[in-house]
């Protein structure tokens, strides 16, 4: 049963948008006709989730409009908050009978602003003197600990405290220091034991806890956190599908949380650092997917960078057969307003021919008015856009199938290749794969075939875990699995949803033996 339903924030009809309608949905909505291209999506929506969309119904509406997958924001969430919202989103999903990914996205290591007394004007060319919170070792020019916490000195115009203890250590003379996502940048003068020394090079207002980014500074500071690693050990008893890791730089930052995860989870890298971009290759080669984190990730980099970073990151994705996620303010004005802008269309746009797998909604469905309609737009803008490039999409989106990474000349790599040639030559109007992991899924959704993958698998965590997969179907089977078995579970499914018909042929592809995973290495064709 799900919980009693709280009395929504504010009126539903502004949150659902003044065009709502309920519609009904199930797993496979989105792959019933199949001579209209249009009506298989194969890109994915994740969501995520807070005070505009934990109520029950707004909920199954966003299931409804097409969300994929949830996330949990642990920056904004409390072990309670999450252990609701895990839970209303497996129900959920049990009602719609689908799989909803549920991923946990880790705070990170993130150095804020500290306390002030008052908002602070910040003045070009003043200085101003950048101290622990905590008051505690700071040295004036003379060594004496504590005068510089106590009184910013003559030279200096006020007092800034930071919650990173150690940002003196991190920073040299000339290190740019950027305030508020980036709105405001000060030059560093010089470190005074454990304060610094900052001239502002813009005008702005400063706040309490507002970020702090150092964008040519490899920071100290662990991007494992000990508040992550407690989050993570919560999520994962939650059983969560995902978990994301925040401001890695390097592969180690990501093989850490895979050695606390242990096989429990998939782990996504967020690229939001300048310094993860040095070896992204190598990151990939630990991480089971990365998200492009376009916030942090546009106050390390100039802005006219980033969208060729974008391109960069997707590429990689699919070439290694990544998950590749595309988040932050992807439809930003639909927080308050039921219709995007022009500009996030086409931003939208712009990621999904780049290759990416999944699109995000962050504040849109977090704590915005409209939540349901920033789902279903989303959804209308890859309908078309898949729509546009059906044709080419193989060529736009799949250097990987051309074997450009050492994957797809592994044997699972090879089946899945040839698996996806032999759909296109035949004209199949569907590929089975039978997995346990997942993996031969991730291989085969990166040819990019317009037709769906219907990936049957008997564990519930892969089944989950591939609602984000691109262009795959996931189907559950309960029971001992064998080729029989699974083969005419896949089969009945296609003809029920009107995927083929009677005398069409597919191709299965599978891991002989079936409870071995990782031996993708059988490759059939069959007739419905």
């Amino acid at each position: 049963m799900l919980p009693s339903r709280p009395a929504p924030e504010g009126s539903s009809s502004r949150r659902r948008g003044p065009a709502y309608e309920r519609t009904s949905h199930d797993t496979t909505k989105d792959v019933t006709h199949m001579n209209d291209r249009a009506a298989f999506r194969r890109a994915r929506v994740l969501s995520t989730l807070g005070p505009a969309s934990r109520d029950p119904d707004i909920l199954r509406e966003l299931v409804a409009a097409g969300c994929d997958g949830v996330r949990v924001n642990f920056s904004h969430s409390s072990h309670e908050d999450a252990a609701r919202s895990v839970r209303l989103a497996r129900e959920v999903a049990r009602e719609a009978g689908r799989p909803v990914a549920v991923l946990a996205d880790l705070q990170g290591p993130k150095i804020r602003v500290g306390e002030l007394d008052a908002p602070l004007e910040i003045e070009p060319g003043r200085r101003y003197l950048v101290v622990p919170e905590d008051g505690r070792g700071e040295e004036d020019d003379e060594g004496g600990p504590g005068s510089a916490a106590r009184d910013p000195g003559a030279d200096v115009a006020a007092r800034i405290p930071t919650t990173w203890p150690d940002l003196a250590a991190d920073l040299s003379a000339g290190d740019r220091v950027l305030f508020d996502d980036g709105r405001i940048a000060l030059r560093v003068i010089e470190t005074r034991g454990r304060a610094v020394v900052l001239e502002a090079l813009d005008e702005g207002t400063l706040h309490s806890g507002k970020g702090i980014n150092l964008p040519e500074v490899d920071v100290a500071a662990p991007s494992l956190t000990a508040k992550d690693r407690e989050d993570a050990r919560h999520a994962l008893d939650l059983e969560v599908d995902y978990v994301a890791l925040s401001f890695v730089r390097r592969p180690r930052d990501v093989q850490e949380l895979k050695d606390l995860v242990d096989g429990r989870a998939l782990v996504v890298a967020k690229i939001e650092k300048r310094q993860a971009l040095r070896d992204l290759p190598g990151i990939l080669d630990v991480a089971d997917g990365v998200m492009v984190a376009r916030g942090d990730l546009g106050v390390e980099l100039d802005f006219e960078e980033v969208p060729i970073v974008q391109k960069r990151i997707l590429g990689h994705t699919r070439e290694s057969t990544r998950l590749g996620i595309t988040a932050t303010q992807m439809l930003e004005s639909m927080i308050h307003a039921n219709r995007p802008t022009r500009a996030e269309a086409s931003d939208v746009a712009n990621a999904l021919l780049d290759g990416t797998d999944v699109v995000m909604l962050s504040a849109e469905t977090a704590v915005g008015d409209y939540p349901v309609d920033a789902v279903r737009t989303m959804c209308r803008i890859i309908r078309r856009i898949e729509r546009e490039t059906a044709d080419d999409a193989r060529a736009l989106a799949t250097p990987g199938a051309r074997g450009a990474s050492s994957v797809h000349h592994t044997v699972a790599g090879a089946i899945a290749g040839a698996a996806a040639e032999a759909t296109e030559r035949l004209g199949a109007p569907f590929l089975v794969t039978f997995t346990r992991s997942g993996f031969t899924a991730w291989v085969i959704s990166a040819q990019r075939l317009q037709v769906p993958v219907l990936a049957v698998t008997d564990q519930p965590r892969t089944w989950n875990q591939l609602a984000l997969a691109w262009g795959v179907v996931p189907l559950l089977l309960e029971g001992e699995p064998d080729y029989d078995v699974m083969k005419d579970f896949a089969a009945r499914f296609a003809l029920e949803r009107g995927l083929g018909r009677p005398g069409d042929v597919y191709v299965i592809t599978a891991g002989v033996p079936f409870h071995v995973p990782g031996t993708t290495n059988y490759l059939r064709v069959e007739t419905l």
